[in-house]
């Protein structure tokens, strides 16, 4: 049986050693093969086999560690826990915050007498001790049952230390401690209250962070107007089928995925693609589920349903990349995976040491507990997963679609760009370039001819010369004898005149002269377009010249991809020449034409063999292996589902100044990760040190305890508030067009 893939949100992680604890406990799983636990987003993806572990199993692999699991499909039911966790979360830091400003006012004014000041302030500290800081304790028990240690065990044990000792004074004043026999309660008191302010700052900061899938996930419509048996009957959404017909009014969000039968209007489809301005849609025309139309009412007939709509597959895109892990995440894993009981031995090992050189024990434990306090793995674990969750929520309100955390690190170190030609850099559809005429004759009359007998062809070409006709405000005339000669063109009757429209060849083959238009013919063959004659009993009379058109915004986008540094290549399967034209149109000098798919991938390995990173561009079914083969693979416009299926990044919408935008805003996620690491390495390989003393014989003073569980709790709110800024990523595309 093939491997499953499930995602469970996990509750009462604090730190990244409870991620890293619960990925070895679903490692060491049989059955599972892979097991990821990303801290910043508080879930845990595993990959497993079903015939091996069921779901229930990992879940109780799960709590078994003291952790809770929400099962998959209950996401409102995750949220609610979320809101309850940090309801909770304020009620204990506002409770430890009123009763520890009374300690500092009682332990530093001389307000009590001096035999009663102790057991006042241990009456008063107790509640917060107990009550407030419960949930360290709690952790702390959890992780002793698994025989691990997280950040609640550094918690619990520094303030419990600190609590402890002034217990012991205030029990048996007698011991004559030194420094006076001096409690600490205020500071296990503000230790909690501290800690508990950042936990509540650093929840808030990381609900900001996953907005992005919230807003995502609430354009999912709850129900929907169908016809059922003549009658129109309202049913939820998700009871909707493929081939349903459903009615649409102005200002509602479209249920799901279809095409217009019949009305029109204007949808704003902004929040799943990115395009800021309403689209205009007639019957034919697809609409998206979720997306809100504007002006008109319409029907519609149900394409795609329930997991299958678009809006679904960006949900899951996006989840998924969100829970992934990107390379430079790997070295944070593995010093979180050791951090914890490292520092409770350079803790225990300050302690030591400040004995042996003479200190007091009140000078020592000062020491010891600030170690414990201030050496947080928070920032560590938030560092990556917290950029990566903000930056992919943001790339998605811009329409671009990243599948794993990998492919955001490898976007950002792109350094050749290549393109596909037809449907990626161009549009896909053979249009009329341009019409030479022969002397004596007028464009639009030799227009006319040709589109009367070519509007009765089913060929692409033919199609593209009635269009132009239309376009062109020609009236139709009709054509008898018709008759289709299929590889060369089409021939027949209109006004009496014998007309003849196709290949060189087909002219010739039928004795007409090709010398009136044989060099302006010749002239646009050497442009890349393909040319079509057109003969008039036995004369050619015009050539027209249609060609697959570069997109409108190629060159622009081409442009902006040199200017990052990067190198732009095009791979065609497409005739050299006509390959170059659009290359030199889009303004790409390194251009191979005439490529089956398999070598188009042998060119890109060439390429990676070489020490480039590569990202492919395509958008089509026989894109897929050059897809694949590249470091990053990018479908353009949606593309087909295979080529999705096979790529990295998807771009929703058919707009190539998306990819320098996906390579800028990469580089920037990636930039603002390598911050937030070097934050997080740096706070503690400085902090750990002075915490323990090493400063002292220089300022001749130590580190309060509390002034270290400040400086904890600012670390993990610096890491999330440096993510956040990701939210505030400006897109070019705001800006006109170049």
């Amino acid at each position: 049986m093939a491997l499953e893939r499930t995602q469970l949100a996990i509750t009462g992680m604090h730190c990244a050693a409870c991620a890293a604890s619960i990925t070895r406990v679903l490692e060491r799983r049989s059955g599972v093969s892979e097991a990821s636990v990303n801290f910043a987003m508080e879930t845990a993806t595993v990959v497993y086999d079903p015939e091996v572990v069921n779901l229930e199993g990992l879940i109780a692999a799960i709590e078994e560690t003291g952790y809770g699991v929400v099962r998959p499909g209950e996401q409102q039911a995750a949220e609610q826990t979320h809101e309850r966790e940090l309801r909770a979360l304020r009620r204990r830091f506002w409770f430890s915050l009123a009763a520890t400003v009374v300690i500092l006012l009682l332990s530093h004014l001389p307000l009590l007498p001096s035999r009663a000041a102790p057991w006042v302030l241990l009456g008063l500290t107790l509640p917060v001790q107990f009550w407030a800081g419960w949930p360290f304790y709690q952790g702390l028990w959890a992780a002793l049952r698994r025989r691990s240690a997280d950040m609640n065990t550094l918690i619990a044990v520094g303030v419990s230390t600190a609590f402890g000792y002034s217990l012991a004074l205030t029990l048996a004043p007698n011991l004559g401690a030194p420094g006076g026999g001096h409690v600490y309660y205020d500071t296990s008191a503000m230790i909690i209250t501290l800690i508990l302010l950042g936990r509540t700052l650093e929840a808030k900061a990381r609900g900001k962070a996953s907005e992005a899938i919230r807003r995502l996930a609430g354009l999912q419509v709850e129900t929907a107007r169908v016809l059922r048996n003549g009658e129109e009957t309202e049913i939820p959404a998700d009871q909707v089928v493929v081939g349903d017909t459903v009615i649409v009014r102005p200002g509602e969000r479209i249920p799901v995925d279809g095409e217009i039968t019949s009305g029109g209007s204007a949808v704003d489809e902004s929040m799943v693609t990115g395009e800021s301005l309403p689209v205009d849609k007639h019957p034919g025309d697809t609409v998206i589920g979720g997306t809100v139309n504007l002006t008109g009412a319409f029907r519609m007939e149900a394409a795609q349903v329930g997991a299958d709509t678009m809006l679904a597959q960006i949900i899951r895109l996006v989840q998924e990349a969100q829970s992934g892990k990107p390379p430079l995440q790997r070295l944070a894993d593995r010093v979180a995976g050791v951090f914890v009981p490292s520092v409770m031995g350079i803790s225990a090992l300050t302690l030591a040491v400040w004995l042996a050189l003479g200190a007091d024990f009140t000078h020592a434990m000062t020491a010891a507990v600030s170690v414990l306090i201030i050496a947080c793995p928070c920032a560590l674990g938030l560092a990556t997963p917290i950029s990566v969750v903000v930056g992919s929520g943001r790339a998605a309100e811009m329409g671009v679609l990243v599948r794993s955390a990998e492919a955001l690190e490898a976007a950002a170190r792109v350094e050749v760009v290549v393109f596909d030609k037809t449907g990626t850099l161009t549009t896909g559809q053979v249009e009329v370039v341009s019409i030479e005429t022969a002397e004596g004759w007028d464009m639009r009359q030799a227009l006319a001819l040709a589109a009367a007998v070519e509007r009765q062809s089913e060929h692409p070409l033919g199609r593209a010369v009635v269009r132009k006709a239309v376009e062109e405000g020609l009236t139709p005339l009709e054509a008898e004898d018709f008759e289709a000669l299929p590889g060369l063109g089409v021939r027949g009757r209109v006004e009496g005149r014998e007309v003849t429209v196709g290949t060189t060849r087909l002219l010739e083959d039928r004795g007409i002269g090709l010398a009136p238009i044989s060099q302006a013919a010749c002239e646009l063959a050497d442009q890349g377009t393909t040319v079509i004659l057109v003969g008039v009993e036995q004369k050619a009379v015009a050539a027209i010249a249609v060609a697959d058109t570069a997109k409108p915004e190629a060159a622009a986008s081409v442009r902006e991809i040199k200017a990052l540094d990067v190198r732009v290549m095009m791979l065609t399967g497409d005739h050299f020449r006509t390959a170059r034209a659009i290359g030199h149109t889009a303004g790409i000098e390194e251009v191979q034409a005439e490529l089956l798919p398999q070598d188009k991938a042998e060119v890109v390995k060439g390429l990676q063999e070489a020490g480039h990173r590569v990202a492919m561009v395509g958008d089509g079914i026989n894109d897929a292996p050059v897809l694949a083969q590249a470091d990053v693979g990018i479908a353009i416009g949606g593309g087909t589902r295979i080529a999705m299926e096979a790529a990295d990044v998807t771009l929703v919408r058919d707009d190539l100044r998306l990819i320098p935008e996906t390579i800028r805003l990469s580089r920037a996620i990636v930039h603002n990760i390598r911050q937030n690491l070097f934050f997080a390495f740096a706070y503690n390989t400085v902090g750990i040190p002075i915490a323990a003393g090493a400063l002292y014989p220089l300022i001749h003073t130590m580190l309060h305890p509390a002034m270290a569980a400040g400086a904890m709790a600012l670390s993990s709110v610096s890491v999330v508030t440096n993510a956040l800024r990701l939210r505030r990523y400006r897109s070019s595309l705001a800006k006109p067009s170049p």
